[in-house]
């Protein structure tokens, strides 16, 4: 088995278990935002409460719940942001997934000598490198949209 087959598994393996741990940790913030979410709706339920029933409440009351319920409000709204931006991450994650499966694959039917590709061989092989560009370009527009919302929130 040849070094450089070696090195190669070494490093799908490797990055493989990178996504697997960026996948998890996306998983983990997402329940997190998931949870702080239903804390804010809470907060804002009490707040939105107390403006309607607390009439006579002094002015300056009703100011201070009406700007905590904006700021709740705001806090929400960089939570769904945040929420979006991990959406995207998980769809290039498994696009990235596909891309080394499908390199992989193409790898596999390149290294055959020609002489013993049959015309089925070189089909998939075919049929593979469309499916890499396909994935390749649905992970460019990933990135075009991420940076069009980045420029966007600039």
């Amino acid at each position: 088995y040849p070094t450089w087959k070696r090195t190669l598994a070494r490093r799908a393996r490797e990055s493989q278990m990178k996504r697997f741990c960026r996948a998890q940790a996306i998983q983990r913030r997402l329940e997190e935002i998931e949870v702080t979410f239903r804390e804010l709706e809470q907060q804002g339920i009490k707040l939105e409460k107390l403006l309607r029933d607390e009439n006579e409440s002094p002015a300056d009351q009703q100011t201070q719940w009406t700007n905590q319920l904006l700021y709740l409000v705001q806090k929400k709204n960089n939570l769904m942001t945040e929420e979006s931006d991990l959406m995207i991450a998980v769809q290039e994650l498994k696009l990235e997934e596909q891309q080394c499966q499908l390199d992989e694959k193409l790898r596999s039917y390149m290294n055959k000598e020609d002489a013993l590709k049959t015309s089925e061989d070189e089909k998939a092989e075919q049929d593979i490198l469309k499916q890499l560009v396909e994935v390749v370009n649905k992970r460019n527009i990933l990135i075009q949209l991420q940076e069009e919302k980045r420029l966007s929130e600039l």
